[in-house]
């Protein structure tokens, strides 16, 4: 049986406008003002861990680390409790997926009191029990161990996870697990990047194209086939 494993962010939700209004919030705090969307769209895919550890190095922040990371989680998890949008046909896929009794989790780059805050606020942790932070495991993404971690969790061998994901790190991590993957670019302008390319199945327009019937219809073609 094929198993589904979904990356959270950007994927699931559209929570990056949370993340980038806390991290804008974060650097301000530091003597970092005007931090861009487009400066924050380079590190869509990377965990926020990592993401700090390039920003506090490049600005010379002399806060350590774990405080700046200390202080975005607490902006973000204000913000996304205030409201975190569920992309629509990523809802009806994981209802079809539950229906159906095929097993799922979540692995994110997020924390874990972030992933928590979000699938509880949206109701998604009623279908999505099975939950990886990059906080537990070793490496975050392009590494492959969140999803490993994921697959090992639902007791699925790797070569039988199909990934979901939105970010080239998310799509790199796939393929290093040995993971099928459907791509879903949260930028519009990645789609052509060539972390992509060896996607099963590429919604090349990002959300505005995807279909939980076609994403649904492709799964059960490679159940099936």
């Amino acid at each position: 049986m094929i198993s589904v494993i979904f990356d959270l962010d950007g994927t699931l939700v559209d929570s990056e406008p949370n993340y980038y209004e806390s991290g804008r919030r974060t650097l301000e705090r530091h003597g970092v003002p005007g931090f861009t969307w487009e400066q924050h769209a380079r590190f869509i895919g990377i965990g926020t861990l990592e993401t700090l550890e390039v920003l506090r190095d490049r600005h010379g922040i002399a806060a350590p680390v774990e405080q700046l990371l200390a202080e975005q989680n607490a902006a973000y998890l204000e913000l996304a409790r205030a409201g975190t949008e569920v992309f629509p046909e990523m809802r009806a896929l994981v209802e079809r997926l539950h229906a159906g009794g095929v097993p799922m989790a979540v692995a994110s780059g997020s924390s874990r009191e972030a992933i928590d805050a979000v699938l509880a606020g949206t109701g998604l942790d009623a279908r999505l029990s099975t939950v990886v932070s990059a906080e537990e495991v070793p490496r975050g993404k392009p590494a492959p161990d969140v999803f490993l971690e994921a697959a090992r969790r639902l007791g699925a061998e790797p070569a039988a996870c199909v990934v979901f994901e939105d970010a080239a790190p998310g799509a790199l991590a796939a393929r290093a697990a040995g993971m099928d993957c459907v791509a879903i670019p949260y930028v519009a302008t990645t789609a052509d990047d060539a972390a992509f390319a060896g996607a099963g199945l590429l919604f090349a327009g990002g959300q505005r194209e995807f279909s939980a019937a076609a994403a649904h219809g492709w799964l059960t073609d490679r159940r099936t086939g």
